[in-house]
């Protein structure tokens, strides 16, 4: 088990074996959960991403529509 302190700022010391595996560097947001029993951090970066991507199935239609929309705002601005 891996112990760290809160300063009175609130903030905490992830140690470097933690962050050194989950690729936290100086800069990365972390998600923060309340949960009844403690909190849940999860660092937000491009593997997070990836391993959300696809959790909503709409196999792309959402992108293709904003591109869309995207394409339709430029041609009004030429």
């Amino acid at each position: 088990m891996t112990t760290t302190i809160v300063t009175t700022k609130g903030q905490v010391v992830i140690p470097s074996k933690i962050r050194n595996k989950l690729k936290i560097k100086k800069g990365t947001k972390l998600y923060i959960e309340e949960r009844e029993d403690g909190l849940l951090l999860k660092p937000i970066t491009p593997e997070y991403f990836k391993k959300i991507a696809g959790i909503l199935q709409t196999r792309g239609k959402l992108s293709n529509a904003l591109l869309k929309e995207r394409k339709k705002d430029r041609e009004k601005e030429s």
